[in-house]
């Protein structure tokens, strides 16, 4: 088979590799779609995987080509998402089925194969099937959609109160998609870029609630919409230290501050920050992957759901479409920021 395959940092090669065979209780699956997380960037350019050779992604989709042999035969011929966090079943949080606490877990695309390839070997417990009312592309989007999911659960939410959502990368942007689907109608996006603005409206959030941080402090916009109370929650989708403080600032006082992003960096907090957590009372929560337990009230079937009665349209977010030999040009776009993009999606099959 094909395969994108991460020797080192900063030196990822699409070659040919053996196609591998599934152990008693994997399957093998044909990749339909892919996505490029924002996290592979990292990986594959400044930090490294976990090992190396890697063949990294874990947003992807596909066909189950074959079973192993204790692997359920049902599954040959099945289109398939793929939940990419492998837990271990046998620690406290595997025992609570709070898998996503997992403090023995592997992961497709980072400690083990995943789906920059076209083929990839998933055990046949991280499997959901797909309803034929969902493409591959969307189902690629599953990934990301309940990682959003995750974070709107974390808070207590009021269909009356006043929500941020501080960032519109991909999750930032499936976070305002998801909170319109669930009724949630004063909800403030803050960006960055003309194109988040656009594509903002077009999932139904109204011009009048798009800050644009080159052109106005955000601070001041959210309490001017608020009557000067700020927001009741802020989800913080960027990662950065400066967001953190500036979340804070947006929340009113006995709000919930949710932290989503990815750390750049180190992160820190001036005395008047942390001060103002402790007069206002804030609640600070963060949140991290999704669940999977394989029961309808988890996150992957919540999101499952929406997709299959098109209550949302998470294609509406993929920016560019490329072959998956091509995948190291949305690789390069998503590294220099050369173009704007939301999803880069890599298909075949």
């Amino acid at each position: 088979m094909k395969a994108w395959i991460l020797h080192g940092i900063n030196d990822i090669r699409f070659e040919e590799a053996a196609r591998p065979e599934p152990a008693d209780k994997e399957v093998l699956v044909s990749v339909r779609a892919a996505g490029i997380c924002g996290s592979d960037i990292p990986r594959i350019f400044k930090t490294g995987a976990h090992r190396h050779p890697l063949i990294p992604g874990h947003e992807f989709s596909g066909v189950v080509e074959k079973a192993g042999a204790l692997a359920d035969k049902k599954w040959e011929g099945k289109r398939v998402g793929v939940f990419p966090l492998i837990p271990c079943r046998e620690c406290a949080a595997c025992a609570r089925r709070q898998y996503e606490l997992c403090r023995n877990y592997s992961y497709l695309g980072s400690r083990r194969d995943g789906g920059f390839a076209e083929y990839a070997l998933v055990p046949e417990w991280n499997l959901i099937e797909l309803p034929t009312a969902v493409s591959h592309v969307e189902a690629a989007m599953l990934e990301p959609m309940a990682v959003a999911v995750h974070a709107m659960r974390r808070v207590q939410l009021c269909q009356s109160g006043t929500v941020v959502v501080y960032g519109l990368g991909t999750i930032g942007m499936l976070l305002v998609m998801l909170l319109l689907d669930a009724g949630i109608r004063n909800i403030l996006a803050v960006g960055n870029k003309e194109f988040q603005r656009q594509l903002a409206g077009k999932m139904g959030l109204a011009e009048q609630s798009y800050c644009d941080v080159r052109a106005q402090a955000a601070d001041g916009w959210v309490r001017e919409r608020t009557n000067g109370a700020g927001a009741d929650a802020v989800f913080e989708c960027v990662g950065r230290n400066e967001a953190f403080v500036q979340a804070v600032r947006l929340a009113a006082p006995m709000g919930q501050v949710c932290l989503v992003g990815n750390p750049y960096s180190d992160m820190a907090l001036d005395k008047n920050t942390y001060w103002r957590i402790l007069r206002d009372q804030l609640v600070i929560t963060g949140t991290w992957n999704s669940s999977f337990t394989h029961g309808h009230d988890d996150d992957w079937h919540y999101a499952l759901d929406r997709l299959s009665r098109k209550r949302v349209s998470p294609e509406k977010l993929v920016t560019h479409r490329l072959s998956m030999g091509n995948l190291d040009e949305g690789l390069h776009i998503m590294r220099d920021k050369t173009e704007d993009y939301v999803k880069i999606m890599v298909t075949g099959g």
